[in-house]
């Protein structure tokens, strides 16, 4: 390790600027997309004078509607509204339109596990380089994990995937082992256990691109907001007094949070605590171990394009009139009664069969209120559920809610034409995500080889993914046309991964029965 010295000592004027950018700007806006992804409920006390108008909880989305509905001002900097005195809180309805679709997305594109094979035309090179890479994934969560990482890009609009190695784990893999079979799948599941996928926080992430080529990552981030142990809280004058102008500055950070960046560059990574150098190293790799996928591709940016962002207005308008049907419902359900000179009419309940007499011959009663049948209001709503359709490519039959007569789905030509949308995008995304995922093993075996733990030439590290069929399937129809296909020619590990299997663990399946 080198000695620090005083020109590496504080961060560069380009990634305090970074880090202000990323606390400022980009900090606040995607905590907003994961709120209205997931329109978390906060519990919160009922006032002794609310006459029943109000629930204990509040929802996330309620911030994008008006305040003639909440009773609050909503602010873009602060997650707690402000009570406005002179308006009272309306009956809230949210429907989390965007969440079930945003899971549709998830589902269709890693609801069913993919298989992913070697390149290399040596069998049983091919095998190991295979083994080694399941078990890696496997040890991560497998097809859950990588629900994670597309539920993250669709939110967020990107991902990112930093591939680390743990060095404990692979000292101990390194360590001499027998030849044989079993011996050989305990050395391969000791190397596993050394590569570690992280996915980034994007709230935390800290990506600083080339100036001259957005593509071109030069230097990668993460920034902790950490507690400072063994330091007393520090008062609200302290913190007020953390974030000072319009540049982060750590002489007034607070006394119990510490900020602490771990930067690393294609030949060293740096650790920086409070803006100072603590600690410092070589990249042995030679290059950023980093994994950057867009969720849906935008040129010049770094960042995709994401699936929250333009449903939040679509969403907030089907919320406010979905609100303003329930307090006209409220208002209107119940029929009322006005008694014009009709002696004793409020101290008699109106009930069936219910007389009342009177000398008055100008005595009446009116009836009035009723919920009454309003087109333009239904109209309105539906028109606003077909736009978040179309905007989302995903449409109710994805999450199994069949309104109406849409004709016979039960062939697999007409599910696919009433799921166009969801399944084109779901092809583009397995483009970006495929090569992600390539790419992220490529990486572990790269960073295996660099530590001669094993040893692979670039040429070793192709990787294929195939992905089974998004839509469900009939299984007799399947191995009938699998059948078919054998009997035609078609090599047996094809069809297998046709059908979603790995040819490999087959192969070991049908060794064991022998």
């Amino acid at each position: 390790m080198n000695p620090i010295t005083d020109q590496q000592a504080l961060l560069s004027d380009t990634l305090r600027a970074r880090m202000q950018q990323l606390t400022e700007t980009d900090r606040p806006r995607f905590r907003r997309l994961w709120l209205y992804h997931r329109n978390p409920m906060t519990t919160v006390s009922v006032d002794g004078d609310e006459s029943g108008r109000t629930r204990p909880y509040r929802q996330a989305q309620e911030w994008g509607l008006p305040s003639r509905l909440t009773g609050a001002r909503s602010s873009a900097s602060s997650e707690t509204p402000v009570p406005l005195n002179d308006t009272q809180r309306k009956e809230i309805v949210i429907e989390n339109d965007i969440g079930w679709r945003i899971d549709a997305m998830v589902d269709c594109l890693f609801g069913k596990p993919v298989v992913i094979n070697s390149t290399l035309a040596d069998p049983d090179r091919r095998g190991m380089i295979e083994s080694l890479l399941r078990q890696i994934l496997s040890r991560h969560g497998g097809a859950v994990f990588l629900q994670q990482i597309a539920l993250t890009g669709c939110v967020y609009g990107f991902v990112d995937v930093l591939v680390k190695v743990e060095t404990d784990q692979l000292k101990a893999a390194i360590a001499p082992t027998d030849a044989g079979n079993d011996s050989r799948s305990a050395w391969l599941a000791r190397l596993a256990e050394s590569i570690r996928f992280e996915i980034v926080d994007p709230t935390r992430a800290l990506p600083i691109a080339s100036p001259t080529d957005y593509r071109q990552i030069e230097a990668y981030g993460q920034v902790y907001d950490l507690p400072t142990e063994g330091a007393p809280r520090a008062s609200w004058l302290d913190r007020l007094l953390s974030r000072t102008g319009h540049r982060w500055n750590p002489r007034y950070q607070s006394a119990d949070r510490s900020t602490r960046v771990d930067l690393i560059t294609a030949s060293r990574w740096e650790r920086y605590t409070d803006g100072r150098l603590s600690d410092s190293g070589r990249n042995s790799l030679g290059r950023i171990p980093l994994v950057h996928v867009q969720n849906i591709p935008l040129p010049n940016q770094y960042a995709g394009g994401s699936e929250v962002e333009p449903l939040i207005p679509l969403q907030d308008e089907l919320n406010t009139r979905l609100s303003d049907r329930a307090n006209r419902i409220t208002l209107q359900s119940f029929r009322m009664y006005l008694g014009k000179g009709v002696e004793q009419f409020t101290e008699m309940p109106i009930a069936p069969g219910r007389m009342w007499m009177t000398d008055n011959e100008k005595a009446e009663i009116i009836e009035f209120g009723g919920d009454s049948d309003c087109p333009s209001e239904n109209a309105h709503v539906g028109e606003l559920r077909e736009a978040m359709d179309k905007t989302s490519g995903v449409t109710p039959i994805a999450a199994g809610a069949i309104r109406g007569r849409i004709g016979n789905l039960t062939s697999a030509a007409a599910l696919k034409i009433t799921l166009m949308a969801l399944i084109s995008r779901t092809e583009k995304k397995r483009l970006a995500y495929g090569a992600g995922l390539a790419r992220m093993c490529e990486l572990a075996l790269a960073w295996l080889d660099c530590a001669g733990a094993f040893p692979t030439t670039p040429e070793e590290r192709g990787i294929e993914i195939h992905w089974p069929d998004p839509l469900p399937q009939n299984d007799a129809e399947q191995l009938q046309q699998a059948e078919a296909k054998l009997r035609i020619g078609v090599p047996q590990g094809v069809v297998l991964k046709e059908l979603g299997y790995d040819p490999a663990d087959s192969g070991k399946n049908l060794r064991r029965q022998q």
